[in-house]
C-alpha cells in the first residue's frame, strides 16, 4: 500500500451506516500500514482471531474511528 495514495477525501457519510463502514474501513487500513507485509497479516490472524483481548482491542479501535466520524458528520443531525 502506497502512503502517497489518496483514498479517504471526506469523513463525510450520508448515514450513521455508511460513517460505521467507513470506521471500519479506518481502522484495517491503520492496521496495513502498521504492518504492510501481508504474508505476516496472515500468518498472525489465528493467533488474534481467537484472541479475546485482541478482538476487544481491535472492537475499541473502530469505536473510536467511528466516533471521529460521527463528529465529523455533526452526529448526523441537520
Amino acid at each position: 500500500m502506497s502512503t502517497t495514495e489518496t483514498w479517504l477525501t471526506s469523513l463525510i457519510t450520508a448515514t450513521p451506516q455508511e460513517g460505521f463502514e467507513l470506521a471500519i474501513t479506518l481502522s484495517r487500513r491503520g492496521v496495513k500500514y502498521t504492518q504492510p507485509d501481508p504474508e505476516i497479516l496472515k500468518k498472525l490472524r489465528p493467533t488474534y482471531a481467537e484472541d479475546a483481548r485482541a478482538l476487544t482491542a481491535a472492537s475499541q479501535v473502530v469505536a473510536i474511528n467511528f466516533q471521529t466520524v460521527a463528529a465529523a458528520n455533526n452526529y448526523w443531525r441537520k
